[in-house]
């Protein structure tokens, strides 16, 4: 594992200032999280205490509450506009029942995967959506697998090293800055779990492809959603118009039928905290060893 992370601090400030406006272009994130939800269905667990790590504007939180009423629902996340953002958010959703007895009881907290704010064995169910890319594999699944009650399931997806690799091909026709988010391997993250200590892991890659119809304008999403370049090595200062001109021509290369390709390398994945692989319904998926992951 080489990737340089980023500072912590420019992840928080840079998704707390998006935090208003997110949702208006969480395309990705809608799609991932509606898999993510549909995966539980196959998954055997009553869980009493629920995270959802990284819960951004907590578009979850509403479907996690549905799929399991009584249990305690915990929104962490790095950045204190999004807490602010799915509190408001969940209120709106419940309506008046959130006044009722029987609602789940929800709690917000600013927290970073790499040191959860938690109990040792205390949450059995933890709900990550496009949150563990930011972190080091090794230090949150490690976290991870300390929280996780004896029984207790992680359920998350993040992202692979070929997300967005037209727009990495084009800024390298400008120059040699990294001006694209660099990610890990699944390998790597299949490693770190497994050297965390999880149980019955299972990873498998996809690719989902989002469209547009000029390269600027997936920049400005990427600037909407506060996926801004956070690497360490990243060229400081405002870039100029000639460069925004090269990157947009070479990103025309890979125009097809009319619109540009912006790729997502999407990783899914869940593992126990103990050898739980029986508790998997009888979908066709299996547990298999980190040596014979291969990303489609």
């Amino acid at each position: 594992m080489t990737n340089e992370l980023p500072k912590k601090q420019l992840v928080a400030d840079s998704f707390g200032r998006a935090a208003a406006h997110y949702d208006d272009v969480a395309v990705l994130q809608r799609q991932t999280g509606d898999e993510l939800l549909e995966r539980l269905d196959l998954v055997k667990i009553k869980p009493k205490r629920i995270v959802d790590l990284g819960v951004g504007t907590g578009r979850n939180l509403n479907y996690l509450a549905q799929r399991y009423p009584g249990a305690q629902l915990i929104a962490v996340d790095i950045a204190t506009g999004m807490l602010q953002q799915a509190r408001q958010n969940y209120y709106q959703q419940q309506g008046l029942k959130r006044w009722l007895p029987s609602r789940n009881k929800m709690h917000y907290i600013a927290g970073d995967a790499e040191k959860l704010p938690f109990e040792d064995n205390s949450v059995d169910l933890i709900f990550a959506n496009l949150a563990l890319q930011w972190c080091d594999p090794r230090t949150s699944y490690a976290e991870i697998q300390r929280v996780l009650s004896p029984e207790g399931l992680v359920m998350f997806t993040t992202l692979g090293p070929d997300t967005l690799s037209e727009l990495r091909h084009s800024w390298a026709q400008v120059d040699d800055f990294p001006h694209v988010n660099l990610f890990y391997d699944m390998h790597d993250v299949g490693e770190a779990m497994t050297e965390a200590g999880l149980a019955g892991i299972v990873l498998d890659a996809d690719r989902y492809i989002l469209t547009y119809d000029d390269s600027m304008a997936l920049m400005k999403d990427l600037k909407i959603l506060g996926a801004r370049n956070v690497n360490r090595e990243r060229k400081r200062g405002l870039t100029g118009k000639h460069a925004l001109e090269k990157v947009r021509q070479a990103y025309e290369q890979f125009r097809k039928e009319g619109v540009l390709p912006a790729t997502y390398e999407v990783v899914f994945g869940h593992a126990w905290k103990g050898v739980q692989a029986q508790k998997m319904a009888e979908d066709g998926s299996v547990a298999i060893p980190i040596n014979q992951i291969q990303r489609k």
